[in-house]
């Protein structure tokens, strides 16, 4: 049985899901094994995190629950750097960093 990882995060970046922060994304979401897919909602559709195409498609505006799943090889530690990723607002200045 291969592993597996889901989680969901918050979208606080002000432009949301859009040019920079999806490359920045599928960057990330390319540098591990898995295969990783996000969505808008629980059950779906689920889109490949690994195709900016895809992933900027889904056009999430900030405010958006982001749903990260996972499976292979790394699925944990891909679903941990993706949620990061979002929370620190891509990395995008320190407008976007929110601690808890």
């Amino acid at each position: 049985m291969s592993a597996s990882a889901e989680a969901t995060v918050v979208i606080t970046h002000d432009v949301g899901l859009h040019a920079r922060p999806s490359v920045k994304f599928t960057k990330l979401a390319k540098t591990f094994a898995a295969e990783v897919e996000i969505a808008l909602a629980a059950n779906g559709p689920w889109f490949d995190a690994k195709s900016i195409v895809k992933v900027m498609a889904a056009k999430a505006p900030k405010g958006t629950v982001l749903h990260i799943r996972a499976s292979g090889d790394g699925a944990n530690d891909a679903v941990d750097a993706l949620v990061e990723l979002v929370r620190r607002g891509f990395d995008e200045g320190a407008n976007h960093v929110r601690t808890a």
